[in-house]
């Protein structure tokens, strides 16, 4: 049992000299939703809070990304979040996926699903309440409707 530990203790230590990169990409304010959309402060702070930690290039790390393997599993989800919705690069999607994309996130919001439970945990900020997930819905909701008259772009169809 002593061997085990011992063992477990030095890849601990090893596994530390691998840390994740954690510069965010550049920023272009041109290109990010909440000031291409003219987002309302109050929208847009909680847009910030529980959604661009993971879905821009505007993350911020806490303390624990110094620590491995809690950074690999941090940082594979952020660069999921990015690949999925990157609202930093939002002006550089087609009209039809920033429809589509602001449809999905009212869904994941509707559902709970969004922002998840383990990232609320660290960050009580992102704990919307009824009014604040509503607020988000019919904001979203709006902005993708804007984007399919903008673009004749038919309504999303419902699953």
């Amino acid at each position: 049992m002593k061997k085990v530990l011992v063992v477990l203790l030095v890849a601990f230590i090893i596994i530390q000299f691998f840390p994740i990169d954690r510069e965010n990409p550049p920023i272009n304010k041109g290109m990010d939703f909440l000031t291409i959309k003219n987002t309302p402060e109050s929208t847009a702070a909680l847009i910030r809070n529980g959604c661009y930690d993971c879905h821009s290039n505007e993350t911020k790390y806490p303390w624990y990304t110094n620590i491995q393997p809690v950074a690999w599993f941090l940082k594979s989800h952020i660069d999921e979040g990015r690949k999925k919705l990157n609202f930093s690069t939002f002006a550089t999607y087609e009209p039809k996926r920033q429809a589509h994309k602001l449809y999905e996130t009212v869904e994941m919001l509707q559902s709970g699903e969004m922002p998840l439970d383990s990232y609320v945990l660290g960050h009580p900020e992102a704990q919307f309440t009824t009014e604040q997930r509503n607020e988000l819905v019919k904001y979203f909701k709006l902005m993708e409707n804007d984007i399919r008259m903008q673009n004749n772009l038919p309504p999303e169809e419902i699953k």
